[in-house]
């Protein structure tokens, strides 16, 4: 007996009725990308490694999927390497591509290459998977797609507020409640540098992004494991656990910050940013967040980060702005700021609370009955005439028995039958059953195309 087939773990398979909802999703983040300027791109699934690696920090580069060299990958390699058996050193020898992580770092690398060609500022979007090495788990996959809308060539804030508007629009025309958490990596540099743990930020932002997921006193002992001081950490506390409003939150820290230019430059851009969302209208709750920090070591802005309010899960977007990003493809002075949507956390949302919309998740409108070759031959010009009018029809592909017919049209949600024997075709018509109510009514083709596209087939159910 043959093994059955599965698939990678972290992995998964989409129905077409899976398929119908995940495109309503990309659909609705694409309008919006337009409607503010986007335009869309596309990059290799692989990068070479050189341009992945150190891109992420350290805990991004181990997830990572490396690619094994074809050919002869052993050629070059020493038997003591071998038997070293160091797998970080030997990977470095088999493998010189890389599954992209994200979307980030290739566009940049694309930024680059394409300088020449390319009109500054440059509004871009990408819709495409990408691949991290991680545990699987729920809400966690290996392979997942994200939806990026980035801006690079300007350094105004105006772009940040604008992504900010940006996020309310997707999440309200999806219908999910959600929290916008905003903070800026020069307001962590700030702290770090008051408490006297300048040269840690790094870990300092690592420990204190995960606050929400593993607690405050795992977070101090994560803290403490990295070198920072008891002292540093008590310092910590306060700032990190800080409360009330947006306003009574920047006016503290302009106090706790006096010292630090970096930190009152990233309070002053908070500030800015919040001020004229507020005045736009930004319909979803709006929070400076002093706990967010997004481990990846190349924001260096305002960051931001998306979480569901009626759901359980992790965060479904994020950003921020990534000043250096291009100095490291040999492009300085490069200033970018973006945002991802996390399409298969929302796909997830969007399932748990029931909010799609009928029309998004609906194949075909309409099936014709095949009865026959003569019944065919009426029925592919009725049929056409329905495809020309925007009506998702199919017809049955083998003259089979009606209840094999209906099973399929019950099977596929397909809520129109059309009919089409003797008697229909005598009298130059067709019969259109509607299968939620069992109703049937003997229509011109006109009449059954107006019926199904303007949903008023209540009414013309008993007209003769």
């Amino acid at each position: 007996m043959a093994t059955k087939p599965g698939i990678p773990k972290g992995t998964r398979d989409f129905s077409p009725v899976e398929m119908a909802k995940r495109n309503y999703i990309f659909d609705t983040i694409r309008e919006v990308f337009h409607l503010y300027g986007y335009s869309q791109i596309e990059t290799p699934s692989m990068e070479n490694l050189s341009t992945l690696m150190g891109k992420y920090g350290e805990e991004g580069d181990k997830l990572l999927f490396k690619i094994q060299n074809s050919g002869d990958y052993f050629s070059g390699i020493t038997d003591e390497e071998l038997l070293s058996r160091n797998a970080v050193k030997l990977a470095s020898k088999f493998c010189e591509k890389g599954l992209r992580y994200d979307l980030t770092v290739p566009f940049a690398r694309y930024v680059v290459m394409h300088r020449d060609e390319i009109t500054f500022p440059f509004k871009r979007f990408q819709i495409q998977p990408v691949w991290r090495a991680d545990r699987p788990q729920k809400g966690r996959y290996r392979e997942f797609y994200q939806c990026d809308a980035d801006v690079v060539g300007s350094n105004s804030l105006i772009n940040e507020v604008e992504l900010v508007q940006m996020i309310d629009s997707v999440f309200n025309k999806f219908g999910i409640r959600v929290s916008i958490k905003i903070n800026n990596r020069k307001i962590l540099t700030g702290i770090a540098e008051i408490i006297g743990e300048a040269d840690k930020i790094v870990d300092i932002t690592v420990a204190i992004d995960k606050l929400d997921k593993i607690g405050l006193d795992n977070v101090n002992a994560e803290l403490a494991s990295k070198g920072i001081s008891q002292e540093a950490i008590d310092k910590l506390q306060p700032i990190i656990l800080l409360s009330g409003s947006n306003e009574e939150k920047l006016e503290t820290l302009k106090t706790v910050l006096a010292a630090s230019e970096t930190g009152l430059k990233g309070v002053e851009e908070s500030e800015f940013i919040l001020k004229h969302v507020a005045q736009l209208g930004v319909k979803s709750e709006v929070e400076l967040d002093l706990t967010l920090a997004r481990g990846l070591n190349y924001y260096t802005g305002a960051i931001f980060e998306v979480k569901a309010l009626d759901v359980q899960i992790g965060s479904i977007s994020g950003g921020g702005r990534y000043d250096n990003l291009t100095g490291v493809f040999g492009m300085d002075g490069m200033s970018g700021v973006g945002i991802s949507f996390g399409a298969d956390r929302i796909y997830d949302v969007l399932n748990q609370l029931d909010l799609y919309p009928k029309e998004a998740v609906n194949g075909t409108q309409l099936l014709f009955v095949n009865f026959g070759e003569k019944e065919t031959e009426y029925s592919l010009p009725i049929l056409f005439k329905a495809r020309a009018a925007g009506i998702r029809a199919e017809i049955y592909p083998d003259s089979a028995k009606m209840k094999k017919q209906m099973s399929y049209a019950n099977a596929k949600q397909i809520p129109f039958v059309a009919i089409v024997g003797e008697n229909e075709m005598n009298e130059g018509k067709v019969t259109l059953k509607n299968m939620t109510t069992g109703e049937q009514s003997l229509l011109t083709s006109e009449e059954l195309i107006q019926a199904i596209k303007v949903d008023k087939i209540e009414v013309l159910l008993y007209k003769k």
